[in-house]
Parts: C-alpha cells; sequence; structure tokens
C-alpha cells in the first residue's frame, strides 16, 4: 500500500485490515506510517520509502516477500497534484508529476505481476482520479499524468485478463484529505479568497455538494480487490460529476 500515512492511504490501508489482510505500508513519513500502523487491527509492515526513487519499489516488494511471500494485493495510492497556468508550468513540475503519478505506479506494477501471474491470482488498483476522465484549467501536469495512469491499468488489464490478476483504477473527485486542504491554500493565495470560499468553489464542482470522504474512496478500493469479474476499469467516486 503505497502512499499510506494519510488522508486516503491510511483508510485503504485501514479498511482492508478490516478483511483480515496484512497490510505493508510505505511513504516518505515513518511518523505517519507509524499512525497508520497503530489503527490497523491486522499485522502490518512499516516501510518507509518514497517512491520518487526508482528503486523504492523493488526494495518494498523484496522486504514484503521476505515477511510474508508474495505480494496479493497491490494498492498504488502515492500521488500529488500542483498546479499553474500552462504559460508557466516548468519543466520540473511537468517532470514530477509524471514520475510520481504514473511512472512509480508503473514500476510497482511491474513488480508485483510476476508473482501474481504466478500464482494466478492478484488484484492492483490505482488511485487516479477524475482527472483521469476530463481537463480542467491549470492542472495540465497533474491531469496528464492521470489519464496517464488509467491508460496504464486498461492496457495492464486487458494483458493480464487471463491471467487471475485484474486491474482497476478508483477515480475520485476533490475528497476531504490534506492534499485538498493544499489546494484549498493554493486557491486562496492565488485569488484572495478566505479559505472557507476557497473550498466552497470545490465543494460546488461536485453535484453532491460536499467533499467525498476517505472511507468512501476506500469502500470503492475494496469493492474492486473483492470483485474479481471486474477490471480494465474506471470507478469514479465523484459524486455524480463524471457520469460514465
Amino acid at each position: 500500500m503505497t502512499g499510506a500515512g494519510r488522508g486516503i492511504g491510511a483508510a485503504v490501508a485501514v479498511r482492508l485490515g478490516r478483511e483480515g489482510y496484512r497490510v505493508a505500508l510505505t511513504a516518505r513519513s515513518e511518523d505517519q506510517l507509524r499512525e497508520t500502523a497503530a489503527l490497523m487491527p491486522t499485522d502490518t509492515l512499516v516501510l518507509p520509502a518514497d517512491m520518487l526513487d526508482p528503486a523504492a519499489p523493488d526494495r518494498v516488494v523484496d522486504a514484503v516477500e521476505e515477511a510474508w511471500g508474495s505480494v496479493e494485493v497491490l494498492v498504488a495510492n502515492a500521488g500529488a497534484g500542483e498546479s499553474a497556468p500552462i504559460a508557466r508550468m516548468s519543466d520540473e513540475m511537468w517532470a514530477r508529476q509524471i514520475e510520481l503519478n504514473l511512472t512509480a505506479p508503473f514500476r510497482a506494477i511491474r513488480r508485483v505481476v510476476p508473482a501474481m501471474v504466478e500464482q494466478r491470482w492478484g488484484r492492483i488498483v490505482a488511485l487516479a482520479s477524475v482527472a483521469a476522465k476530463r481537463g480542467e484549467p491549470y492542472i495540465a501536469a497533474y491531469t496528464a499524468s492521470k489519464h496517464g495512469l488509467l491508460g496504464l491499468v486498461r492496457s495492464v488489464a486487458a494483458e493480464l485478463a487471463t491471467k487471475g490478476v485484474t486491474v482497476n483504477a478508483v477515480c475520485p473527485a476533490y475528497v476531504d484529505t490534506p492534499m485538498t486542504d493544499g489546494s484549498v491554500e493554493t486557491i486562496s493565495a492565488q485569488t484572495g479568497r478566505s479559505l472557507e470560499e476557497a473550498r466552497a468553489i470545490l465543494v460546488s464542482k461536485q453535484p453532491i455538494a460536499r467533499l467525498i470522504s476517505v472511507d468512501e474512496v476506500a469502500e470503492a478500493v475494496m469493492f474492486c480487490v473483492a470483485n474479481g469479474g471486474m477490471t480494465g476499469q474506471g470507478i469514479n467516486v465523484d459524486g455524480g460529476a463524471v457520469q460514465s
């Protein structure tokens, strides 16, 4: 479970634990991982790692295999968003978004697939975004990375469809998490609106007129894990903003 230190990642980890899964937790902050581990009802491994490090997926999966054997479920959640008008979007921002939101999940998927195919059972769930389904202004790099992630999911799902391995994406809209808090602060700083007004802008984008909860996203991930007949899908958890 990547990005397991807080927000969606922590909620998904706890949800998997309630279903009896042992969960290996990885993120950059060991302190946050320890907080998640304290909530877990099952055994955990705390494996601090930065998914921007190309070697991190191999090291993490090596540690899981040494402790527990082959990985059965991969939830690729680590990610981040940055915003800027396209004319002021730097090469560095573009590269960071592609590397973290697309290349890092690719490396993790690549690492776990051989064992899943060998045991003819596996579940891969990537946390994408409704930005994988539509474009929004000022987040071109983030949107491109999430479109790419959904494309990766669909291609790998087609490749592994006869191997007992399902590959799906969960596509939330704005979720009540620290990442969204950061977006609110950015909007406030750039527009001069209050934090409350900035948050209301994000809430207004969702027909249910509220932010999505982390538990709602975790339930969608669990559905992807439990349902062996579904693969290659991007499941929207967005309050009805994108109907498909």
